[in-house]
């Protein structure tokens, strides 16, 4: 008898649970962006969830909670209710901290759900064009022969493991310098006063064509179609030093499975739309198409990829 009405209950609940999946979205989306505003990971999510407000017929309101490589936006939507609200934009970051933050507040496979990539993008190697260096032999040779410094938007950012599996590559020690974000990671380099950085192509582009930035390769398998004079660090000699950067869109686990699943399409059709797609060409960010299976996967794997890199370069938090 008791077996009955648990089944009962069961079966009464189904319903409620599909008809709050079916009006969803009926209110604002809270969109986290855990680094700064202007940041590629913010950008990024600015050129998407703009189309994506109108596919979904609600606006999506972007928060940037920024701290901790990451680590605090992407607790708040752990924290949040799996109500399909609440809604995370992460970069490969994601993936990095569990390796360098202890005690961390939530498990990244356990606690949040892939629901779509947003793209991915190389990270192109700047430089001030006041140091005089036109290749990235020069730059090493330099720095093979003084200590350099690099800027990032932070500890455990994609833009410091840039950095870092770049060096180790080649051989050579440098100080890290973190930022808030990347803009201000690239107003100090341009300035000379930090020798070099790993950042998005995005946040960097319009001053490497003023020549306000000298750009020396790209860390991504292909050269990018927004730099296609800029050789590869692979093709400048440093194998395995290929790091790039992608983005993607995250919910709190158990977000019913037919809201996560609405929230995936939207962003596809997002994508595919004319407008942003190039908007991100501009931006030098190419598609990566996964399912959220894949995307998972793709998580999983660089967790481990991303411990191994830590491990190796000594990276610790601040």
């Amino acid at each position: 008898m008791k077996q009955n009405w648990l089944t009962l209950l069961t079966m009464l609940a189904l319903p409620v649970a599909s008809a709050q999946a079916e009006s969803w979205p009926s209110r604002p989306i809270r969109a986290i962006v855990p680094y700064t505003a202007g940041s590629g990971t913010d950008v990024t999510a600015r050129v998407i969830l703009n189309q994506l407000s109108s596919e979904l017929g609600q606006p999506l309101v972007i928060e940037n909670r920024v701290g901790a490589g990451g680590t605090i936006g992407t607790t708040a939507v752990v924290k949040a209710d799996p109500d399909g609200y609440t809604i995370l934009v992460q970069s490969s970051a994601l993936t990095i901290a569990p390796a360098i933050y202890q005690n961390l507040p939530y498990d990244t496979e356990r606690d949040l759900v892939a629901v779509a990539p947003l793209g991915i993008s190389p990270n192109v190697l700047i430089i001030s064009p006041s140091r005089g260096m036109h290749t990235v032999h020069e730059l090493v040779s330099a720095a093979k022969a003084k200590s350099f410094t690099f800027a990032s938007a932070g500890v455990g950012t994609n833009t410091h493991l840039s950095a870092e599996r770049f060096r180790l590559r080649a051989g050579f020690d440098a100080v890290h310098v973190p930022f808030k974000g990347g803009a201000e990671a690239t107003t100090e380099v341009m300035a000379g006063r930090v020798d070099f950085a790993f950042l998005p192509i995005g946040i960097v582009l319009s001053h490497i064509r003023e020549g306000k930035l000298a750009a020396l390769a790209v860390n991504g398998p292909k050269r990018a179609s927004a730099l296609p004079d800029v050789p590869t660090t692979a093709e400048a000699g440093f194998t395995d030093s290929e790091y790039p950067i992608w983005w993607a869109l995250f919910v709190p686990a158990k977000t019913a499975r037919d809201v996560t699943d609405k929230l995936h399409r939207g962003t596809l059709k997002a994508i595919q739309a004319p407008s942003v797609q190039e908007r991100l060409a501009t931006l030098g960010i190419d598609p990566l198409v996964l399912t959220p299976a894949e995307l998972a996967a793709h998580v999983k794997k660089e967790l481990s990829v991303n411990a191994d890199l830590v491990k190796a370069t000594g990276v610790k938090a601040n």
